[in-house]
């Protein structure tokens, strides 16, 4: 009896505390720094921001590490260097292939050949809402400091054109999803007033449809039907879908694939808001 109590425990701590770690074979074995940084106009900057699925735990590989002088980041230093992956590095025995390359580059090919991008990565696995709303030490980041710590830093340089959103996962449990529309509403509203633009596209992931057991699923999907809630909610708030996304073996994190495909998709919403909003000028 006891084996039945003792395993689904164990297992909810490892996934509170970000779960499998990844291997680091093919990280990056150099930093690069940019020649130069772009004329403010032409560096266009992206705020990755969340918990682990945002971070990122899946593995790197090589191609993820193929350096673009246009695709920028920024290190722990507050350093812009050239972006490879692993891009967050605030929990470095966990930290694996996040979305942020695939978004990058799938985005520059409909820019023009004058704009950089800049990825500031703000994510740190296992943070709930409540965390980012109460401006908590969460996994040893001060998250919503570190938020304006990296957000601040970058708008000196270029011109924060969207916040890349992905969490819920902490929050999907039957005590916290009630309150969960209200705190995500005002985290994202906060970040907005930070950033001084109301009307900052927003791009939330939704939470994977994998995860096991079915009633750890259920609470997802709760969770799901809030985000899409918020995005209707707030102005130039938009969803991108992850149903058809696939898990690495702990049935909590993407898997490299979808990581892949999640970034991209996240370029692509971007690129139909981008679209909209020159037609509406």
């Amino acid at each position: 009896m006891k084996k039945y109590i003792l395993l689904p425990f164990i297992g909810l701590i490892f996934w509170m505390n970000g779960t499998a770690q990844c291997k680091p074979e093919h990280f990056p074995k150099k930093i690069e720094y940019p020649k130069q940084i772009p004329n403010h106009e032409h560096f266009w900057i992206f705020i990755m921001a969340g918990q682990s699925n945002m971070a990122g735990r899946g593995t790197v590989e090589p191609q993820d590490t193929l350096p673009n002088p246009r695709i920028l980041t920024v290190d722990l230093n507050n350093d812009w260097v050239v972006a490879k992956e692993p891009l967050h590095n605030y929990q470095p025995k966990l930290t694996g292939l996040d979305c942020g390359i695939s978004f990058a580059r799938e985005l520059i090919k409909s820019v023009g050949d004058s704009i950089t991008i800049g990825l500031v990565p703000c994510a740190v696995g296992g943070s709930p809402i409540e965390s980012w709303m109460s401006d908590s030490v969460f996994n040893g980041v001060q998250l919503f400091s570190n938020f304006k710590e990296k957000t601040g830093m970058a708008m000196k340089y270029g011109k924060i054109k969207g916040i890349l959103w992905h969490q819920g996962e902490s929050d999907a449990f039957p005590e916290k999803i009630p309150v969960y529309k209200h705190k995500l509403k005002a985290v994202m509203t906060e970040m907005r007033k930070f950033i001084g633009i109301d009307s900052l596209p927003i791009i939330m992931g939704e939470l994977g449809s994998y995860t096991r057991p079915e009633n750890r699923q259920e609470n997802w999907n709760a969770v799901n039907v809030i985000i899409r809630s918020v995005s209707q909610d707030l102005s130039n708030c938009y969803v991108v879908p992850t149903n058809d996304l696939t898990p690495k073996p702990d049935y909590i994190h993407f898997d490299s694939q979808s990581q892949r495909i999640l970034g991209k998709r996240y370029a692509e919403k971007f690129i139909s808001i981008n679209l909209i909003n020159q037609k509406r000028k």
